[in-house]
């Protein structure tokens, strides 16, 4: 093929297995800000077969009309691009209700009846898939009354699997546990742990990125790269979720799901092909890689923030021991950053750096490459005193795409060196598709794909990691919280952690 010819286009994605999903928490903001919304793009889309149902499982007093009629109220609020009336009559002909107790055993056996029911109106072949839109107090529970009931139980013509929401634990010892008590009831290819970051168009174009262009790849390692930044930037604070984040803390909250599915991406080696396992396998390795911290090293590598009275976006705001449900003396950490090493051949001695925090100077997640300098003896008899580094940013959000950062000449007669970008944006290059995040992770459950989703020993691995942070936490309480204002970029513990080793962090203006 000659370089100017286009490659032939892909064939479009076929619609969805035939299935029921059930949602269990069916009334809470999950399900109408998200996976409703996100099943309405993937109708638009073509991607879910005319032979699909829901059915809404929670304790709130709705019959069937009742819940479609809420549903619908609702939709148009958080559908994320134009609503159309017509495409949702749709869905009102396939969403059903049942009213029920999550802890009873009598609930499961009438949840089989309504499956049963939709499955013979809607011809769903007996797929289901469970979503669990519930507390993490009841994830063990629900699965074991699920295998009670036995509608887990799959046989060669039909299929069921089962999405859990995180956090996957608290900690290792209880990670451990949640996988041993849902594994009695469930395969590992029935589970899918979800973490809607991956649904994301460019953390799903890292891989895509490294190992389809054969500039980068010969580069991603400790030879080349000096050191890699991976930051999760929120302007918010605590917002309604104060009774959650008092029990979580950004570093349990963020780390060891959102931040470390970003870095293992980023550090994988090549996988033989796309299959779930493969990939997987990868990341596992990675996780693995990764040297749990001695106390000393905690101290050391580790810093937590809580966010103090400040302005954002030129607004006065209330520091979080202020915010409603928090402890006024609270000691929850808003704010985390950390210094990993990955101790494998292509890596070793390349740090990586951490960081996510709530009530921050911008909105923004972002992976940031930054290249080892080039010799400066070509420079010695120019007016240029030092050479900047070149950095490779995948931004992937708000404003998804990838900048390169290099050294060029200033046009005039001396040696004068600025830096350009050069900078890819997947709105301006592949116009905008109204998303959630959810899209594809929806459709991957309903396909059986769980390339996206974390396997139990990747969800272990990472709790490996950050247990020893916990410990050493809860053993010394933090001195002298809140100790960043909201609006600035954390506390300034955090910029002495790279300071140390002569680096700084990309704060994104």
């Amino acid at each position: 093929m000659a370089d100017h010819e286009k490659a032939p286009a892909a064939a479009p994605p076929s619609p969805a297995d035939p299935c029921v999903m059930v949602i269990f928490g069916a009334s809470g903001d999950l399900t109408k800000r998200k996976l409703f919304p996100a099943l309405y793009n993937l109708a638009a889309a073509g991607l879910l077969p005319d032979e699909f149902a829901i059915v809404g499982f929670a304790s709130s007093d709705f019959d069937d009309a009742g819940f479609e009629k809420r549903i619908s109220k609702e939709i148009p609020d958080f559908v994320t691009g134009d609503f159309d009336p017509e495409r949702w009559k749709w869905f009102e002909e396939r969403i059903h209700y049942l009213r029920g107790d999550l802890t009873e055993a009598s609930s499961y056996k009438k949840l089989g009846e309504v499956i049963a029911k939709v499955d013979k109106q809607h011809s769903t072949r007996g797929n289901v898939l469970f979503y669990l839109a519930t507390p993490p107090s009841l994830f063990s529970r629900v699965v074991q009354h699920l295998g009670e009931a036995r509608l887990t139980r799959e046989t060669r013509e039909s299929w069921r699997r089962v999405v859990i929401e995180k956090p996957f634990g608290r900690d290792l010892e209880t990670a451990q546990a949640l996988n041993a008590e849902i594994s009695q009831v469930l395969a590992e290819d029935q589970i899918f742990r979800i973490d809607h970051y991956l649904g994301k168009e460019t953390v799903q174009n890292i891989m895509v990125f490294r190992f389809a262009n054969g500039i980068f790849e010969p580069i991603w390692n400790r030879r080349y790269i000096d050191h890699v930044q991976i930051t999760v930037a929120e302007e918010l604070g605590v917002e309604k979720r104060a009774g959650y984040y008092e029990e979580a803390g950004a570093l349990r909250d963020m780390v060891p799901n959102h931040l470390f599915q970003l870095l293992s991406l980023t550090a994988m080696e090549p996988p033989i092909s796309f299959e779930a396992d493969a990939v997987r396998n990868e990341k596992s390795k990675v996780l693995r890689a990764i040297a749990p911290m001695s106390p000393e090293e905690v101290l050391q590598r580790t810093v937590r923030g809580q966010y103090g009275p400040g302005t954002v976006d030129q607004e006065k705001v209330a520091g979080y021991r202020e915010e409603p449900g928090v402890d006024p003396a609270s000691a929850t950490e808003t704010f985390v950053a950390l210094k990993l090493h990955i101790d494998n051949w292509r890596w070793a001695d390349v740090p990586f750096y951490l960081r996510t925090g709530k009530r921050l100077g911008k909105r923004i997640t972002e992976i940031t490459i930054q290249f080892k300098r080039a010799p400066f003896s070509l420079f010695r008899l120019t007016p240029v005193e030092r050479l900047g580094p070149n950095r490779l940013v995948i931004r992937i959000q708000p404003d998804e795409g990838i900048a390169l950062h290099f050294d060029a000449k200033v046009p005039g007669p001396a040696v004068r060196i600025g830096g350009v970008d050069m900078d890819f944006s997947y709105d301006e290059t592949f116009g905008s598709a109204p998303t959630t995040g959810y899209e594809t992770l929806l459709y991957d459950t309903m396909t059986g794909d769980a390339t996206l989703f974390q396997r139990d020993d990747n969800v272990e691995a990472g709790w490996r990691v950050v247990t020893p942070i916990l410990d050493v936490w809860k053993a010394l309480p933090p001195r002298g919280f809140p100790n960043y204002a909201s609006g600035s970029w954390g506390p300034a513990e955090a910029d002495e952690l790279l300071e140390r080793d002569g680096r700084s962090w990309r704060n994104s203006e």
